[in-house]
């Protein structure tokens, strides 16, 4: 299954809006809208942490789904109310437009620990 992770620096003074809104969309006021919007996208797993660093906070992102590429494209141009309102908190957050697609990543480092 295909997989990306990335951090996102937050914005100063936004963490905490970030934290609120996707713990709402984990287990609260969103959670069934992320959910529908997620599936629709074909994400399979999504997780985000919030991380502090001397430089200012980041939000850790990792995203699995059967085409990254499509999710991605999917989400810069829904007209779905949740899609939008999640690329606009994204925007606010971290001056991140999700219609420009995902920052390039680049792999380092791949371990998997295998049985003997």
């Amino acid at each position: 299954m295909p997989t990306i992770a990335f951090a996102a620096p937050l914005l100063p003074g936004k963490t905490d809006t970030d934290r609120e809104a996707m713990t709402s969309c984990w287990h609260g006021d969103r959670k069934a809208d992320h959910d529908a919007s997620r599936r629709r996208l074909g994400i399979t797993q999504m997780k985000v942490w919030i991380q502090q660093t001397p430089g200012g906070d980041l939000a850790v992102v990792y995203l699995e789904a059967d085409d990254l590429e499509a999710a991605g494209k999917g989400m810069a141009t829904s007209d779905d109310p949740f899609d939008r309102w999640f690329a606009e908190h994204i925007r606010d957050v971290h001056g991140i437009s999700v219609e420009d697609g995902l920052p390039p990543v680049e792999q380092v480092l791949d371990f998997e620990a295998t049985s003997s």
